[in-house]
């Protein structure tokens, strides 16, 4: 069995034809499926999809590109359902957005509800990596652990992560033929800590083209891990998920 560690199956055009998916991706193995928010807008549906759609499994958060429009009420809200999720997500710094300053109190006050509650983080860092780990380490990410989201950075910050004690999750991005340092980071690292995901409809395997991504095509991921890792695909899919149930208490 093999678990999405990050998928929105919330937005178009995944929702609307999540039957299908769901039951194509069911037949490739996967059974299981983090489903995290990027915005408080998010939340209701998500929630309505856990009770509904067997398998998924919410995570609240708010992304960092909305940072902006975040108010106090939103945070007390989040505080208030944290729970009925997994994990917190997803959370973290963009450097490729602006409004640093309030990203980084946004992503400071999630930390510190995802410790209140003690649930995991599922991260998102996009050319910030060094302040991320700067601030995961000043907020304790360590008590509560949790994932790297479509981890791409090089093997001394899968380290730092690491000490951190987050995993990195392997996406579609590692089928690239120039993704040398991901490649590199896979070879490296022990199978036990890394997880697998989509990102869908986002980060398509290489061999897709250039189409949503789709659940189903987490295997392609999963066969790609296999061959840097030179194990079966089964043992990805045992070891991965493994992780996953280890790091996400809740899953």
């Amino acid at each position: 069995m093999l678990v999405d560690t990050h998928c929105h199956l919330n937005l178009p055009p995944l929702i609307s034809q999540l039957d299908e998916l769901l039951l194509e991706a069911r037949t490739a193995g996967i059974e299981r499926w983090i489903v995290p928010a990027v915005h408080p807008d998010d939340w209701g549906q998500l929630a309505q999809l856990a009770r509904t759609t067997p398998g998924v499994r919410p995570a609240y958060g708010i992304h960092p590109l909305h940072a902006a429009t975040v108010t106090a009420d939103c945070l007390a809200r989040l505080d208030r359902i944290a729970a009925e999720g997994v994990a917190i997500g997803e959370i973290g710094l963009d450097g490729t957005f602006g409004n640093q300053y309030l990203q980084e109190q946004l992503f400071r006050a999630q930390l510190r509800i995802a410790s209140t509650h003690d649930l995991p983080v599922l991260i998102h860092c996009r050319r910030a990596i060094g302040r991320t780990i700067e601030v995961m380490r000043a907020e304790g990410v360590a008590t509560v652990g949790g994932i790297m989201h479509a981890f791409s950075g090089s093997c001394e910050s899968a380290r730092d992560c690491l000490r951190l004690n987050l995993v990195l999750s392997i996406s579609g991005v590692v089928t690239r033929p120039g993704a040398v340092r991901l490649q590199q980071v896979c070879r490296e690292l022990s199978l036990q800590q890394l997880v697998l995901e989509t990102d869908a409809p986002d980060l398509t395997p290489f061999t897709r083209g250039q189409t949503s991504n789709r659940p189903a095509w987490l295997s392609d991921t999963a066969t790609a891990l296999a061959e840097l890792k030179g194990c079966t695909i089964e043992e990805v899919a045992h070891t991965t998920s493994a992780t996953a149930h280890r790091v996400v208490g809740r899953l």
